[in-house]
């Protein structure tokens, strides 16, 4: 049989249809063929360049498209048939682990970073791929044999590997038969209530052991941020009854809201957020709507009883001039308006990251001189330049900074009742933000760990907020064009700057500093560093920050230490220069990383810069494992070789641009 013409007798003509499109109508030959390399061949030939499926029917198209479908979860089983070949290849049978077939029934972590390595994922989601490849072979080879042949896609087969994971071979085959033939055509939903349904029937105490498995072993609270932007937090494995009287409590709250009128445009779902943190946080009810009900009425220019209030013009009644929606990134002295009402930096967001892979095992350094700090940037006169470091103990609404969840700051409206007052939070975000975005000379793009990008605003609240704060620490990072750190210090409290000399008879007042301004000393710079500045805050306040080199592209080994040990300053240069744990597809902070050799040290490795690299502990100890080398062919590039003897590379990390 032909195949289509590559063009028509004549110009203009429409190509003559390929014949073989008629298999894919329903009910052709074509439409439910297995899937395989020689299907793989025919869909790709006929769906055409662009996968226009030049001459195709709809039918056809809808039978195209479940061959695709069906290609997907072929290729999605035989990646895992992979993996299986590279279970056995590692397996050590003299140490006399058990089996089921020719599977182990054990791996170790090296076979989870060499396939997050390869496939580009964390190394918690390899073992999830890993483990699910186990499964469909050494248990569940029905449901294997399901997504080879198309019949389900890898979610589903997901889906039912986890529901019968609780129970035991005997009870799994069994499950496995009850659900076999039904699966075609369902949704994934309909599958889980399937293969739910089947372990209660072979086990009716399954679902107890799976209720009780995750409130024991995943139970959790995470925050993240969300794609848009916005913070989310959520708990899992909670007990049931509580979870639904906490549910209850919540609709409660909100809907005392909704009844009080005192939020007339906010939708249901609003309530209930704002249920959800108030009831989190310990705000009243009657406190919340008092101050929306003040709020409002100084809005429409009223007093808070409902009479008219005082007029408002040029100025406020006291003389002041009203504030003109700024905030304090442009007027001469800092207000308070509403720089802390998005701090996402009140939880830990690094401690639960989905991409990590080493929750709560590290040893970095416990007198890391920038591990309290929301970092920031100066570009001064050097290059571009960007911060490190995480915020101290001041989130929104602790002891420096009260806010309202999803209401803004008590400055928010002149005349309302203070906003709700948070309880004191102890906050450990690393943003960094640069000084240009933070003088509206730019709006560059700024970074929290845990967060991912932070839009200029928002973090421009967070700064405002961490200023506010005494026990905010500050590192200033100069990066060169690449964004690369190139230059690093901690700011220090500032010794008061000299005064200008002028003469005798002027008398001016003193103006206040410009916020975040970051200004050099006199003097030229040390040959060993880049001198020394000043970096000023909102308010005034002065900060010494003495710039020093961080050991990217070279090493002077000017912090080499002599010890196994690092000293602080040199495990806390190496965090910023690395910035994540330095296996490609880890992101552990550096901060939460171990500081480790790569030419170990009891074999003549420095305890140095151009030897050392922040590892996870578990990366670490993978590292550290048969086969596995990692060398630094020059300061901050770090090159990782499997046991397969493949190689990928971990360059410094690339602050914001």
């Amino acid at each position: 049989m032909t195949s289509q013409s590559a063009s028509g007798a004549d110009a203009g003509t429409e190509p003559a249809r390929d014949a073989r499109l008629a298999g894919f109508a329903k009910g052709g030959v074509s439409d439910t063929c297995p899937p395989g390399p020689e299907l793989a061949a025919l869909v790709a030939q006929l769906s055409g360049p662009r996968w226009r499926c030049p001459g195709a029917t709809d039918d056809e198209l809808i039978g195209l498209l479940g061959r695709w479908a069906a290609l997907e979860s072929w290729a999605a089983a035989a990646k895992m048939g992979v993996v299986r070949e590279m279970m056995r290849r590692g397996d050590q049978p003299w140490l006399g682990s058990q089996r089921h077939g020719d599977l182990p029934d054990t791996w170790d972590d090296s076979l989870d970073h060499e396939l997050a390595a390869a496939l580009g994922m964390a190394a918690q989601t390899a073992n999830k791929l890993a483990w699910l490849a186990w499964e469909l072979q050494a248990r569940l080879p029905g449901i294997g044999a399901r997504l080879a042949d198309g019949t389900i896609t890898n979610s589903k087969a997901r889906a039912v590997a986890e529901e019968l994971a609780v129970l035991s071979d005997d009870d799994a085959a069994q499950a496995e038969a009850l659900i076999l033939d039904k699966l075609a055509g369902k949704t994934q939903g309909q599958i889980t209530k399937l293969a739910a349904q089947a372990a209660c029937t072979v086990d009716p105490d399954g679902a107890q052991k799976r209720r009780e498995r995750a409130e024991k072993e995943e139970a959790r609270v995470r925050f993240w941020r969300e794609q848009h932007g916005a913070a989310a937090l959520a708990g899992y494995g909670l007990p049931t009854d509580e979870a639904l009287a906490a549910h209850a409590n919540v609709n409660a709250r909100a809907d005392e809201y909704k009844k009080s009128k005192a939020f007339p445009d906010a939708k249901m779902d609003q309530l209930r957020v704002l249920a959800y943190l108030d009831l989190i946080n310990g705000v009243r009810a009657d406190t919340r709507i008092a101050h929306a009900q003040a709020k409002t009425a100084a809005e429409a220019g009223l007093a808070p009883d409902g009479q008219p209030g005082p007029q408002t013009g040029d100025t406020h009644s006291d003389g002041a001039v009203p504030d003109d929606g700024g905030d304090d990134l442009t007027d001469d002295a800092p207000d308070t308006r509403d720089s802390d009402t998005n701090d996402p930096g009140t939880n830990d967001a690094g401690t639960n990251d989905p991409g990590t892979n080493d929750p709560g095992t590290n040893d970095a350094g416990t007198n890391d001189p920038g591990t309290n700090d929301p970092g920031m940037n100066a570009p001064g006169t050097h290059d571009p330049v960007s911060p490190s470091g995480p915020s101290g103990p001041h989130g929104p609404g602790g002891p420096d900074g009260p806010s309202v969840p999803g209401g803004g700051s008590a400055s928010d409206c002149g005349d309302c009742d203070p906003a709700p007052t948070l309880p004191a939070l102890a906050a450990r975000a690393n943003l960094t933000i640069p000084l240009e975005t933070l003088q509206r000379l730019a709006n560059r793009p700024s970074e929290g760990y845990g967060l991912g990008p932070l839009d200029p605003a928002l973090a421009r609240d967070l700064a405002a907020t961490a200023a506010r704060s005494p026990r905010s620490e500050w590192c200033v990072t100069v990066t060169d064009e690449d964004g690369f750190a190139v230059g690093h210090g901690c700011a220090r409290p500032g010794s008061a700057r000299p005064a200008s000399k002028s003469p005798a008879t002027t008398h001016a007042p003193p103006q206040t500093p410009a916020p975040w301004a970051f200004t050099p000393r006199d003097g030229p710079d040390p040959p060993d560093g880049y001198g020394t500045w000043t970096l000023t805050l909102p308010g005034g306040k002065d900060l010494t920050v003495k710039l020093g080199p961080v050991p990217t592209h070279a090493c002077d080994h000017r912090h080499e230490s002599h010890a196994y040990e690092p000293s602080d300053t040199l495990r806390h240069l190496v965090q910023i220069r690395d910035g994540e744990c330095t296996f490609p597809p880890c992101s552990r902070h550096a901060r939460e990383s171990d500081f480790e050799h790569a030419i170990p040290y009891d074999k003549g490795g420095r305890t140095c810069a151009c030897n050392a690299g922040a590892r996870s502990r578990k990366c670490h100890r993978v590292k550290q494992s048969k086969g596995w080398n990692v060398t630094q062919p020059r300061p901050g590039w770090h090159e990782w070789t499997t046991p397969s003897g493949r190689t990928y590379t971990q360059g410094p990390k690339q602050y914001p641009a």
